[in-house]
C-alpha cells in the first residue's frame, strides 16, 4: 500500500492539460474528424407547435454535394433519444413541438453545401397553439408526469398557530450554458459494421446506447469516446445523444464517417437551458423571524420533452430548506410541458432555483419583521441532528463555523456601519450587503447511478495508463485522478498518462454530473491501484529478502533491480518480518516498515513481477453505500454528505440607470481536504461567476411566436472579467477533511453556484435603501437593470405612500402578504 506520510497531501498542480489549453493545442471533437467527412446540417420548422403535413426531400437530395437526406423513415433502430422517458424522437414525424425542431438532416460533402440543401426541402405544416411559459401551462394543466411530494411535520396546523404569516410567490428565469464549445459529434463505421463515435458528452454510456438503438445495433458494436469538452455544465449530458445519434445515422447511410458540429445561434436554438422556475409559497414565522411552517409548490418548466425535468424539480424540491431548519414542511412539484426546447440539467440540478425560492422567503420574513436578513438567516441555520424535510437526519453541519469564520474575514459588521453612512449621504448610488449560505447535497439522488469503474494498466516499464468513468470538461477531473492514482500508487505524476474516456474501456458509467466525478471515479481508480499494489506487495518482499532472479541484459527490463542500501542490510533482517503486509510505496520507490532506509526502484519491482506472469491491469469499481430514496414516500437518506459555503457580496446601485457593480466578494467554502486546491478555487470562482450571470444579466427572450431570440453574444450577455471585482477573496474552509469519501475531499463543481445567491440579495439591500425600511423589496430574477430600476420605482412609491402604503391583508399571491 502508499505510505500517506511518504505520498503527502494533494499539491497544487495545474490541469493536466492547462499547456495545451493555453498553447492552442488541445484537440477537441471537431478538431480531428477523419479525412473525407461529411457535415450534417439540419431541416428545421419555424414554429413552436404544427402538424406536420407534407415533407418532400427530392430536391434537397438531388443537390450539389450532398450524400444523404436523413428522415424518420431511415431510421433503421428507434427514433428515439429520450433520457428516462421515451418520448423524444431524433426527428420529428407528426408534428414539430417547438422552434427549431428537425425534421430531416442534410449530410453533404461541405456545410455550406449542406445548408444551402436544406433550404430546398419542401416542409407543408398546419401552425397548431402552443404553450409559451408556466403560467399559460398552469392554465392549460400541461404536465410531463404526476405531481411529486415530499414534506414532514403538520404544515397546515403549524401555519395555523404561527404568530405571523407571509404568503408569496417567487419566480427566476432560464440559463443558456454557453459553453465554449458547442455541440459536436463524428462517427465512422468500419469494414464489420461497429460504429466508433467520438462525442462531445458528459455521459458516453447513455450516448452508446442511444446510438446503438438509433441503428438497431447491440451497445457492443458502438464505441463512444470522449476526448474532452470544451465546457458542458450539465449541457452534455442527455443532449449530446441525438447529434452523436445523427452523426452515426449519416455514416450509416452514406458508408463514410461523418461530423455533426453546431454553430452557436442553432445550438442556443435547438438545445434545452436551466428550467425557469416558480415557487408558490406560505410560510410561518415568529417574532424573531424562526420559521415555525414553510408550504411551497414548486412548477419548472420542462420544454416539449421529458428528457431530465422530473430528477431535477426532485433535487430542487430537497434544496427549498437550503441550510435551514423548518419544523413543519411540505413541498409539492409539477414539471409543465410546453412548446420550448427541451430542458435539461444544468450545474446544481435544480438545486439553485430551490435555494432562490427559499432565500427569498427569508427575505421578505427579515423584512417584515424589521430585522436584518443575515440575522434571520442565522436563527434558522440546521444543525447535527436536525432532520430534513425528506427524512435525512443531518451530520456534520458546518454552516454555523463557516458563517462565524467569513463575518470574521470579512469584517461584516464594520463595512454594514459604513455602508449605512455611505447610503445617508448619497440619494442616488446606494451600497447593498448580503450574506448567504449554501448547504448542498452531494450524489445522484437516482441511487443506482452512484457508481464507477476504473481501468488502470501498468507496463513493464513501470509506465502507466489510466481510465476512468468520468469525462474532462475542463473541470479538471482528469487532474484529481492522475493525482488519485499517484498517491494509491505511490509514484510521480509523470509517469502516468490519462487516456480520453471510452466505453470500451469503462463500461456502464454514469455521467460526469452531480459533482460527484471526483468522489466516484476516485474511489475506483483507488480500488483498481491497490489491487495492482497488492500484486507487486508479494514480489518486492522477496526481492527484499534477496529471493528471486535478476532479469536477463537486454530483456527490456531495468538493469539492476536490487534494492538501494542505505544505513543497515537488509540481511540482518529475518526474513519472516519482510511480509507482504509491510511492504509500502511512495515517492517512486518501495521499501518495508521494517527497513525504510533500503528501496527499490518502483519499475525494478514492477519488471520482475511481469517476469514473474504478474498480472500488470486491475479493474477498480466503487458505489456509494447507505444510499435510499422512495420517490412515493418522499422521504430517504438520498445524499452521502453536504457541502457548506458562504459568501459576502457587497454592490452598488444607481438609482438612475439601475445598474450596479459588485464591488468586493468574499467566500468560504468546504471542499473536505482538497485534491488540488488550485483546481478547487478555480472552480469555487467559476461556479460563483457564472451563478451570478443566471441570477443578473443572463435573461433569454422568447417572442410571442415561440422563437429564441437570444441565440448569440450579441444579445444574450454572460459575465465577462468586467462584472468581476478585484476584491474577490476565497478561502477554502481548513480542519474539514471528510470521512468515507477519496481522500477526505468534499465535491466541489456545483455547491459554489448557489453562492451567488449573495449578489442578488445585495442587489437588493440596495435597492430597499432607496425606501424607508420597506416592508418587502421584490426583485425578479435575473435582476437586469430594467429589472432594478422597477424595483426601486415600487419602493420608492411605497416610501412615498407612508405608513399607509404598507401591505394590507390579503394582497395578491403574486407578492408576499400578512395570511
Amino acid at each position: 500500500m502508499s505510505d500517506d506520510r511518504t505520498s503527502g497531501p494533494m499539491r497544487a498542480t495545474a490541469h493536466e492539460s492547462a499547456r495545451h489549453h493555453v498553447a492552442g493545442t488541445a484537440t477537441y471533437t471537431a478538431d480531428a474528424p477523419p479525412a473525407g467527412a461529411l457535415t450534417c446540417w439540419p431541416v428545421t420548422v419555424p414554429h413552436a407547435h404544427a402538424r406536420i403535413l407534407r415533407l418532400e426531400t427530392d430536391a434537397a437530395e438531388a443537390a450539389p454535394g450532398v450524400r444523404a437526406v436523413l428522415t424518420a423513415e431511415r431510421i433503421p433502430g428507434a427514433n428515439d433519444s429520450g433520457a428516462i422517458v421515451h418520448d423524444e424522437p431524433i426527428l420529428a414525424t407528426d408534428a414539430v413541438r417547438y422552434w427549431g425542431q428537425p425534421v430531416a438532416w442534410i449530410v453533404a460533402d461541405t456545410a455550406d453545401l449542406a445548408r444551402a440543401a436544406a433550404e430546398r426541402v419542401a416542409v407543408e405544416t398546419e401552425p397548431l397553439p402552443a404553450i409559451l411559459g408556466i403560467e399559460a401551462a398552469v392554465a392549460a394543466e400541461s404536465f410531463h408526469g404526476d405531481l411529486q411530494r415530499m414534506g414532514r411535520g403538520d404544515v397546515e396546523s403549524a401555519l395555523a398557530a404561527a404568530p405571523h404569516r407571509l404568503e408569496g410567490r417567487t419566480s427566476v428565469g432560464g440559463q443558456d450554458h454557453f459553453y465554449l464549445e458547442t455541440h459536436a459529434s463524428w462517427a465512422r463505421i468500419d469494414a464489420e459494421g461497429h460504429v466508433h463515435v467520438v462525442s462531445s458528452t458528459q455521459h458516453p454510456s447513455e450516448t452508446q446506447m442511444i446510438v446503438a438503438h438509433a441503428l438497431g445495433l447491440r451497445a457492443n458494436d458502438v464505441v463512444v469516446t470522449c476526448l474532452r469538452m470544451g465546457g458542458g455544465f450539465g449541457g452534455k449530458e442527455t443532449q449530446a445523444a441525438p447529434f452523436a445519434a445523427v452523426a452515426a445515422l449519416a455514416a450509416h447511410a452514406t458508408g463514410r464517417p461523418a461530423l455533426v458540429r453546431l454553430p452557436r445561434d442553432l445550438d442556443m436554438t435547438l438545445t434545452g437551458k436551466r428550467h425557469p422556475f416558480q415557487g408558490e409559497w406560505r410560510v410561518g414565522f415568529d417574532a424573531d423571524g424562526r420559521l415555525h411552517a414553510l408550504a411551497i409548490d414548486l412548477y419548472s418548466d420542462g420544454g416539449w420533452s421529458s428528457d431530465l425535468s422530473h430528477p431535477v424539480l426532485q433535487r430542487a424540491m430537497f434544496h427549498t430548506c437550503n441550510a435551514y431548519a423548518v419544523p413543519a414542511m411540505a413541498v409539492r412539484g409539477r414539471v409543465c410541458k410546453t412548446n420550448a426546447a427541451s430542458n435539461t440539467a444544468f450545474r446544481g440540478f435544480g438545486g439553485p432555483q430551490g435555494m432562490v425560492v427559499v432565500e427569498d422567503i427569508l427575505d421578505h420574513v427579515a423584512r417584515r419583521l424589521g430585522l436584518p436578513p443575515e440575522q434571520v438567516r442565522e436563527r434558522n441555520f440546521a444543525t447535527d441532528g436536525d432532520v430534513t424535510h425528506y427524512g435525512q437526519e443531518l451530520e456534520g453541519v458546518r454552516t454555523a463555523r463557516i458563517w462565524s469564520e467569513l463575518h470574521r474575514d470579512a469584517d461584516v459588521a464594520a463595512r454594514r456601519e459604513a455602508l449605512v453612512a455611505a447610503n445617508a449621504a448619497d440619494p442616488h448610488r446606494k451600497r447593498g450587503l448580503a450574506i448567504t449560505p449554501v448547504q448542498f447535497g452531494i450524489s445522484f439522488t437516482t441511487t443506482p447511478l452512484n457508481q464507477a469503474g476504473a481501468l488502470v494498466l501498468v507496463y513493464a516499464d513501470g509506465s502507466v495508463q489510466l481510465n476512468h468513468g468520468g469525462t474532462e470538461m475542463g473541470q479538471g477531473l482528469h487532474t484529481k485522478m492522475l493525482a488519485v492514482a499517484a498517491r494509491a500508487l505511490g509514484v510521480d505524476r509523470a509517469r502516468i498518462r490519462m487516456m480520453p474516456t471510452a466505453t470500451d474501456k469503462v463500461p456502464n458509467t454514469s455521467a460526469t454530473a452531480a459533482s460527484a466525478g471526483s468522489d466516484l471515479n476516485g474511489q475506483a481508480v483507488l480500488e483498481a491501484c491497490r489491487t495492482i499494489q497488492a500484486r507487486l506487495a508479494p514480489v518486492a518482499a522477496a526481492m527484499l529478502r534477496g529471493d528471486g532472479t535478476v532479469p536477463a541484459a537486454g530483456s527490456g527490463m531495468p538493469a539492476d533491480p536490487g534494492a538501494d542500501r542505505a544505513d543497515g542490510d537488509a540481511d540482518a533482517l529475518a526474513a519472516d518480518a519482510l511480509d507482504p503486509d509491510g511492504i509500502r510505496f511512495g515517492d517512486d520507490r518501495v521499501w518495508h516498515v521494517a527497513d525504510p532506509a533500503t528501496t527499490l526502484a518502483f519499475e525494478a519491482v514492477v519488471g520482475r513481477a511481469y517476469l514473474q506472469q504478474v498480472s500488470l491491469s486491475a479493474t477498480g469499481f466503487y458505489r456509494t453505500p447507505n444510499l435510499f430514496f422512495d420517490k412515493i414516500k418522499g422521504s430517504g437518506r438520498p445524499f452521502h454528505y453536504f457541502a457548506y459555503g458562504a459568501a459576502v457580496s457587497e454592490v452598488i446601485v444607481d438609482g438612475y440607470t439601475g445598474e450596479w457593480s459588485l464591488e468586493r466578494v468574499d467566500i468560504v467554502h468546504d471542499v473536505g481536504d482538497s485534491l488540488n486546491p488550485t483546481i478547487d478555487l478555480g472552480q469555487i470562482e467559476g461556479g460563483f461567476v457564472q451563478g451570478m450571470g443566471w441570477l443578473t444579466m443572463e435573461e433569454l427572450v422568447w417572442d410571442e411566436a415561440g422563437r429564441n431570440r437570444t441565440v448569440e453574444p450579441s444579445t444574450y450577455k454572460i459575465p465577462t472579467t468586467g462584472e468581476v471585482p478585484d476584491a474577490f477573496h476565497v478561502r477554502l474552509l481548513d480542519r474539514a477533511a471528510q470521512d468515507g469519501v477519496i481522500y477526505g475531499s468534499k465535491a466541489v463543481g456545483e455547491p459554489p453556484f448557489m453562492l451567488a445567491i449573495s449578489v442578488r440579495e445585495a442587489i437588493r439591500d440596495a435597492v430597499a435603501a432607496f425606501g424607508d425600511a420597506p416592508p418587502r423589496v421584490e426583485l425578479a430574477a435575473p435582476s437586469t437593470p430594467e429589472a432594478i430600476l422597477d424595483a426601486i420605482d415600487r419602493v420608492r412609491a411605497r416610501s412615498a405612500q407612508g405608513p399607509a402604503g404598507s401591505d394590507p391583508a390579503g394582497a395578491p399571491s403574486a407578492a408576499p402578504s400578512d395570511a
